[in-house]
């Protein structure tokens, strides 16, 4: 007898790589058409597709909507009032992390440029900054930021961490560190080589990189974004990028997607990807994961992982 129900996106693989669970009956449901079912222990929406199919549980019975991304934009707007809700925090900072650092090192040894230079067969022999020794500042310290942190470990950079409010925490490693507050942003942007953007979307953190905090960055710094794209102003961002003042480093946009004619495309010391950072093969085994402690924690009558106050 299954004692809990879940729902599934069809066209995904979560299902095959769950496997058969003894007493779970997972049931196919992309929330683009009536809920099959009444009620659901737990109910995966689409990884693509924003917050809007949320409205297709209006009047449906469900204990758990378990998203599949750390952020969770638009999703008080469509999901019915009364409903737990649990992002994916644990899925997607391995493989953000890793793009971020990516970026970053990119960026730096100039492989945009490389690849360029190759695909019209030129041998361009020139130097590049390392990533080595250079000042960085993470802006914003949960999840993703501590995996962009321990993943810089080997690369011996000077590390200062800035986050809404001040306090010391401890890291990945174990160790008790400072982290700055949003009070100090502007000093900290003065002080840094390299800004990597790992923050939420909040009202807080919306237009955080406005006119006033790129100008607070050196010449030649490089901002790079793996949070969401209207944290940082894009109009402003655009200003310094093509008079040749700052570098970029975007897997986030603002739009998105970007339109074909968006000056952001052909900024110099630009590098963009689609936002893709938490889209990698590392994603799918640590979505399995968290399907599986949350069904776990319900049988156990526990309280779920990773709970929002939508409120």
């Amino acid at each position: 007898m299954n004692d809990l129900v879940v729902s599934l996106p069809a066209e995904e693989p979560l299902r095959d790589i769950l496997g058969e669970v003894p007493g779970v009956e997972f049931v196919a449901w992309d929330l683009e058409t009536p809920a099959p079912r009444e009620y659901f222990d737990i109910v995966v929406p689409p990884y693509w597709g924003g917050a809007r199919c949320l409205s297709a549980l209006d009047g449906v019975d469900v204990k758990l909507v378990q998203w599949q991304s750390i952020g969770y934009n638009g999703v008080a707007r469509h999901l019915p009032a009364g409903l737990a809700f649990a992002n994916a925090a644990t899925v997607h900072e391995t493989s953000t992390a890793e793009l971020a650092v990516t970026l970053a090192l990119a960026s730096q040894r100039g492989i945009p440029e490389f690849v360029r230079a190759g695909d019209e067969g030129r041998w361009d022999l020139r130097e590049f900054p390392s990533l080595a020794d250079r000042r960085v500042l993470l802006v914003g310290y949960g999840g993703v930021a501590k995996a962009v942190e321990a993943r810089l470990a080997g690369f011996e950079v000077q590390l200062t961490r800035l986050a809404r409010s001040a306090r010391e925490e401890q890291n990945l490693a174990g160790d008790t560190v400072e982290v700055r507050g949003f009070e100090d942003l502007h000093e900290c942007l003065a002080d840094a080589e390299v800004v990597i953007l790992a923050v939420p979307l909040t009202d807080g953190t919306r237009g955080l990189v406005d006119a006033a905090a790129l100008a607070a960055m050196p010449d030649d710094a490089l901002l790079v974004n793996v949070a969401r794209g209207p944290v940082v102003d894009t109009d402003a961002l655009v200003a310094e990028l093509q008079a040749g003042r700052l570098r970029a480093a975007l897997d986030v946009t603002d739009p998105e997607p970007l339109p074909e004619d968006h000056p952001l495309w052909k900024c110099p010391n630009t590098l963009i990807t689609p936002h893709v950072g938490g889209d990698s093969s590392a994603m799918e085994p640590r979505m399995v994961a968290l399907i599986e402690r949350q069904i776990a924690h319900l049988r156990a009558g526990e309280s779920p992982e990773n709970l929002i106050d939508l409120s």
